[in-house]
């Protein structure tokens, strides 16, 4: 193949992707080779691509990459979520533009149109990742709700039922009116909202006085059934121990009761108590038997139990119902009153606290291994910040509510008999079998049995993820599951750490009695320019297809590693992309100047160019260590910025300019060798980073067989660099750019050859005289023993270097220079004078420290002697 003249991703991105698929290149099956294993976090079927996405699967795939390169058996695992709530409002919404109502459907007819629905729009998400170029194995893609992951799911419920850990009750859960189903309390948002208190008089029986109470929901009187005040409070002393108050425009009569649990500071120091729609009241109706009285229905109008506002909406009964308590002379005031509230995670709407019948998960003893792994450090979480984040929520965790009142998910496998009890079991058949033990009447029949309307938690199926994906479930001891789990790394977001990760490692030790996985990258929140989250509803959130037509896919991805480092939010900028885009182009045209050489076979291979191949060769076994230390520390996003800038700089900015031929003439074989190799090494370390130009490039290096591919290519080996070679090199270096500076500040043309004087000691580059003449074009350097007041000097360490100025600089404006680099250096060696004549410093520093300094005031009293005696000479 021969490379195109201009670099076009568009073109190069899909023929690449094709050709890994078609040649299976992404497919892993158990060998004897060490695995490497990651599975994705299962976006919602409902999803589309955004820029979070872009970011955690961008990550992913650098880390399989690399697995893969480094001769691991690389296995990613795709899937999707079910996303119960999401997918069945989408449904719901597709339905009702039909003119259907859910309400007018039998379960079976409504879950045909679900998976119609899932069929035809579900897994848009898994298409579009290809377009990033994620190296994930699809032979293997899940889906929560699939056959294998529903039938795990339902061994798990009944496994975890049978140990006594699920049990069924009526409790005060989150409801979402929206989606008609309670919620764990994880899935509950607590937003800071604007309201009113609401100071509501409650008329004290058989007398004209009342007591006030503070409100910020007077709707829910409807439900009140006593009013608590505090016995220690002394405004409420003289009120009898058998007083009653009558509940505002309801008229109920209900008791005062007296509990410390009321704040005597808060409000007025009464408390009317709802049990059927506050935690804390139901708390204190089970304590002193008060009726519950439930007022709403399940879209959150008031139902016809009390025979007020019914069918109204709880936020318009609000409005309403505080001016009809003004009206009746039972509102004495009310304030503006910011608090906290509640909202589903899913739908946004407020939630409401509702007594339910529920199936609740008993946490605690799962939550004991799960948090010794994390913080014993067996399971690694980068950064390890996270940790105490995880170990405060599981040292306080509570009992999952795992139903919902949903017909889009696993249905829970609880049978109710005729006469009352319920059985669980796997299957309709186990369940009938289990429903006559338990009964003891043999004929019954499964016509006779009842199954539990809920389904589960959509995160009752994704805790087990990482050991549903290989069937470790169902057959805890196939051979896949023994191969690849404990699964390497998850890279999530944090904002789901309880949701996800804590669920998945207790699921882990419960049923594999191991961690599912030995480290946590958490990634950040990806941020605007100017630090606002991205969203739809602000408008800055680019679409990711769009950048990628538009930079690439590799400059898509570099852009987001560019501004990542784990556990920090993302700020990211489109000029990023371009920047991204600029890389692939820099690297393209690199690799075009060096085809376009041609080679003198017969040639040797000049001093200046050996030494640039020695000096490179070194340069790239220390970059190689870097790299490979800060993958083991997870810092990918800086051992990408550190690929880039060997790249840029040093490959590019300095080697080729050091070895490239004169304009027309040709280079050596050897040289050429070893650039061409340099090539190979630099595409293969940067393959995981940028996929798709890095294989275009060395599919072009040499002849390839079909099927062939970088990504099965391995990781340069890392050897020992030669540090004296390349501090030595950085002498030279810094010789050439100082060389330079003086051709800026003196305004001399770069086509002018200068000549350079040394006074030569230890530190003076001897040996790389050939390439600081070329790079730095000298006609000759040569070593003098005095010093030259009249010449342009530097110092680099203890040498001391001259380019002869004779005729070429204007004396007045090099003395106004000189005098202020001499001010400069003056009040520079006074500062480092001052730590150095400090005994404490000097006695408690570190000896490097010390020695850091010293090094600093030989270095400036140096500099001030040769400007001194410049401007001496400029007299």
């Amino acid at each position: 193949m021969q490379i195109a003249d201009k670099y076009a991703p568009q073109e190069i991105e899909a023929k690449w992707y094709d050709y890994w698929i078609g040649h299976d290149i992404f497919h892993s099956e158990p060998d004897e080779r060490e695995p490497y294993t990651i599975v994705i976090p299962p976006p919602n079927v409902t999803g589309m691509l955004h820029m979070g996405h872009m970011l955690n699967n961008t990550l992913q795939d650098v880390l399989v990459r690399r697995a893969r390169m480094s001769g691991k058996n690389a296995c990613w695992v795709p899937g999707m979520d079910h996303a119960s709530i999401a997918t069945e409002a989408k449904v719901v919404a597709m339905l009702q533009k039909q003119g259907i109502e859910k309400s007018s459907l039998t379960r079976e007819e409504f879950l045909k149109y679900a998976w119609e629905w899932k069929e035809k729009y579900g897994g848009v998400i898994l298409q579009q990742l290809r377009k990033l170029g994620a190296s994930c194995d699809w032979d293997r893609t899940c889906f929560t709700m699939d056959d294998a992951r529903t039938e795990g799911v339902i061994k798990v419920f009944c496994d975890l039922y049978n140990k006594g850990k699920i049990y069924r009750g009526v409790r005060m859960v989150n409801w979402d009116p929206a989606a008609k189903t309670a919620l764990s309390d994880e899935e509950v948002i607590f937003k800071e909202s604007h309201g009113k208190l609401y100071y509501l008089r409650y008329k004290i029986e058989g007398s004209d006085k009342a007591l006030i109470v503070a409100t910020t929901r007077p709707e829910t009187i409807l439900g009140d059934t006593a009013l608590c005040v505090n016995p220690n409070d002394e405004r409420y002393k003289s009120l009898p121990q058998d007083a009653r108050v009558i509940v505002p425009l309801v008229g109920r009569s209900i008791p005062v009761i007296r509990d410390e649990y009321v704040d005597i500071e808060f409000g007025t120091g009464a408390l009317k108590v709802t049990p059927a729609h506050d935690v804390n009241d139901y708390m204190l109706g089970e304590k002193y038997g008060l009726e519950t009285i439930d007022i709403f229905n399940d879209d959150g109008t008031i139902n016809d139990k009390v025979g007020m506002y019914v069918g109204e909406d709880r936020f318009e009964v609000r409005k309403k119902i505080e001016g009809e308590l003004a009206a009746a002379g039972l509102l004495e005031k009310t304030e503006d009153y910011t608090n906290n509230v509640g909202y589903s995670e899913r739908t946004g709407v407020v939630i409401e606290p509702k007594l339910s019948m529920q199936w609740f998960l008993s946490m605690e003893d799962l939550a004991k291994p799960a948090t010794k792994a994390v913080m014993e450090d067996e399971i690694k979480f980068v950064p390890e910040k996270y940790k105490n984040t995880y170990r405060h929520w599981m040292e306080n965790i509570k009992d999952w509510c795992i139903s919902r009142q949903l017909w889009w998910g696993q249905r829970i496998p609880a049978y109710y008999l005729p006469k009352g009890g319920y059985v669980v079991a796997e299957t309709a058949e186990k369940a009938l079998e289990l429903a006559r033990q338990k009964s003891g009447d043999a004929s019954l029949q499964l016509a006779d049995l009842r199954q539990d309307e809920d389904v589960l938690d959509t995160w009752f199926s994704s805790w087990l993820w990482p050991i549903s994906v290989f069937d470790g479930i169902r057959a805890p001891h196939n051979k896949e599951i023994e191969y690849y789990y404990p699964t390497n790394d998850l890279v999530t977001g944090p904002d789901i750490i309880f949701f996800w990760v804590a669920r998945m490692i207790m699921a882990g030790y419960e049923y594999r009695n191991v961690m599912p996985f030995k480290n946590v990258y958490f990634t950040g929140i990806v941020r605007d320019k100017i630090g606002r989250k991205m969203s739809k509803q602000l408008g800055n959130s680019p679409d990711p297809l769009d950048l990628i037509a538009q930079y690439g896919a590799d400059g898509m991805r570099i852009a987001m590693l560019m501004s990542s480092s784990a556990g920090n939010d993302v700020m990211f900028d489109e000029s990023l992309c371009e920047q991204g885009r600029n890389f692939g182009n820099k690297i393209w045209n690199a690799y075009r100047l060096v085809n376009g050489w041609s080679v003198d076979a017969a040639a040797a291979q000049g001093e200046t160019e050996a030494k640039a191949v020695a000096w490179f060769e070194e340069r790239l076994n220390e970059v190689l260590a870097e790299v490979e230390s800060d993958f083991k520390s997870y810092r990918i996003s800086e051992a990408c910025m550190t690929v880039y800038r060997l790249f840029w700089d040093d490959f590019s900015g300095q080697y080729l300019e050091m070895v490239k031929p004169a304009y027309g003439a040709p280079t050596d074989a050897k040289t050429m060798e070893a650039t061409r190799r340099f090539f190979d090494i630099l595409m293969r370390t940067l393959h995981p980073f940028m996929p798709f130009v890095t294989e275009e490039i060395w599919q072009d290096l040499e002849p390839r067989k079909d099927g062939e591919t970088i990504c099965l290519a391995q990781m340069p080996a890392i050897k020992e660099a030669d540090k004296q070679l390349l501090s030595r090199f950085e002498l030279a270096r810094e010789v050439i750019s100082a060389v330079r500076n003086i051709r800026n500040q003196k305004n001399l043309p770069q086509k002018e050859e200068l000549s350079l004087n040394v006074i030569r000691d230890e530190n003076f580059p001897e040996e790389f005289i050939p390439l600081m003449k070329k790079m730095a074009n000298l006609s000759e350097v040569s070593f003098v023993e005095e010093k030259d007041p009249t010449a342009a000097a530097f110092i680099v360490k203890t040498t001391q270097y001259f380019v002869p100025m004779s005729g070429k600089i204007d004396v007045e404006a090099e003395r106004k220079k000189l005098a202020e680099d001499l001010k400069y250096y003056e009040g520079f060696l006074n500062s480092v004078m001052k730590k150095l004549s400090n005994e404490r410093f000097v006695n408690n520093a570190p000896e490097k420290v010390v020695a850091n300094e010293n090094a600093k005031k030989n270095d400036a009293e140096a500099k001030i002697a040769a400007i001194k005696a410049q401007l001496e000479a400029l007299a």
